[in-house]
């Protein structure tokens, strides 16, 4: 009889129990299902309809992902992120994490790349659209690109130069299309006049000083190269007047039977000499006289967008990398380290092969951790990429927002690219937790 009741008050205290936990479970189980369990429902259904939801169309909209072009390239670039961003931030991460730590200023250094992880999408967004600026003044990929360029390379400084009205010099053919050559050959003792217009006074190489008429040479051909326009106007036309500047630096080659014969480059008046080999030759400006000013990569265009934007994401996410793996080395037992440097081992096989095996777990933490938040990314490439090629830069969850809103929305449609996204990031979910398992029942 007593252990009946000592049974059935075991009995009444484990009901009382469960339903202590079901009180207190009940407010997130509501939650749960109201914020989570409910709209994914909802949308699987709705994924069933077409654009007004009145009628059934089964699997329509997700044939439809299949079958258009935006929608795949989304898809593409969804893979394409997943390979590079997440395996590009934790091989950063686990490079800043090792070396940072035999460093003094190893926090330091730590703080300043976690930094970006206290900047949202948005401003993140916003500074590397002005970073990836096409413009060099703007842009600060580009200035350091331009000036790298630059320094092996230098640009012409009269890229919109052109012959004026009733100008000696007419456009050059064939291989030296974009120059310009002389009407007629040239004589020796007669001074030539090459004028240009279309140059701001502002543009002109440094050191240029006012046109200077050339003096005629015996046996020699002389000439001069100047900006032919007088600034407030007067002036005239293919005459050297006393305002006007000269085009230092200007090349000029005296062409024979197609051949170059001599060449020479304007002084600072722009005034220039030729051996006699120029005398009866006509003479070109060259178009490298003309080349257009670099102005560095089209970072934002079709082609690069896409990289451009996975390189802001790196910069963001490197620091976040680099904590959770410098969390891990700290644990790493220094006995096995200095026994593997003990038997021989260089710096380079005790990273391979004695931390980076330890680190695994950390490892695949920061990896999966890093393919789950790039399957859901929207604001950086909404921010950077700019509307003419949104198309080219676009991924799922962009896709997502422009098929479910706006003046041509299509719910259903929309509805079936999130079911769609949603089984993407399942199995990666579900590897989590099984490796979180595991953890937990070692």
């Amino acid at each position: 009889m007593g252990a009946t009741a000592s049974t059935a008050s075991r009995s009444a205290e484990v009901r009382r129990r469960r339903l202590v936990a079901a009180v207190f479970l009940l407010p997130a189980l509501v939650l749960l299902g109201a914020l989570v369990v409910h709209p994914i429902g909802y949308s699987v259904y709705r994924s069933l309809f077409d654009r007004s939801g009145d009628t059934f169309v089964g699997g329509g909209n997700y044939r439809e992902i299949l079958h258009d072009d935006t929608i795949r390239t989304a898809l593409r670039n969804t893979a394409l992120w997943v390979v590079l961003a997440p395996t590009t931030a934790t091989a950063l991460g686990l490079i800043f994490a090792v070396l940072t730590e035999r460093v003094r200023w190893g926090t330091a250094f730590k703080l300043l790349v976690f930094m970006p992880m206290a900047i949202s999408m948005l401003a993140a967004g916003i500074i590397f659209r002005l970073v990836y600026d096409h413009d060099p003044d703007r842009g600060v990929a580009n200035a350091v690109w331009v000036g790298v360029h630059d320094t092996f390379a230098e640009s012409s400084a009269f890229p919109k130069a052109r012959p004026g009205r009733d100008s000696p010099l007419v456009p050059a053919a064939g291989a030296d299309a974009g120059g310009f050559t002389t009407r007629d050959p040239v004589r020796a003792g007669v001074p030539v006049l090459l004028p240009l217009v279309g140059v701001a006074p502002e543009d002109l190489p440094g050191g240029t000083r006012t046109a200077g008429s050339a003096v005629p040479e015996p046996g020699k051909v002389t000439g001069t190269v100047w900006q032919d326009f007088t600034r407030g106007g007067g002036g005239r036309t293919n005459t050297v007047d006393p305002t006007e500047q000269g085009f230092a630096g200007m090349r000029i080659e005296a062409v024979k039977d197609g051949k170059v014969v001599d060449s020479a480059s304007a002084r600072a008046d722009g005034t220039f000499t030729l051996s006699a080999k120029a005398d009866g030759a006509l003479l070109r400006l060259p178009a490298s006289n003309f080349r257009a000013a670099y102005e560095g990569v089209e970072w934002l265009g079709p082609t690069l967008v896409t990289p451009a934007v996975i390189g802001a994401y790196v910069w963001m996410w490197a620091g976040f990398a680099m904590v959770l793996i410098g969390a891990g080395l700290a644990a790493v037992p220094r006995e096995l380290l200095e026994a593997a440097r003990v038997d021989g081992a260089n710096e380079w096989q005790v990273f391979r092969r004695v931390t980076v095996p330890l680190l695994a777990p950390v490892l695949a933490v920061v990896l999966v951790t890093l393919v789950i938040n790039v399957m859901k990314i929207f604001d950086l490439v909404f921010v950077i990429a700019p509307g003419s090629v949104q198309d080219d830069a676009n991924v799922l969850a962009l896709q997502l927002y422009r098929t479910s809103f706006g003046t041509d929305a299509d719910p259903g449609l929309g509805s079936a690219i999130a079911v769609l996204l949603l089984a993407l990031v399942v199995p990666v979910m579900l590897y989590n937790i099984r490796r979180l398992r595991k953890e937990g029942a070692r």
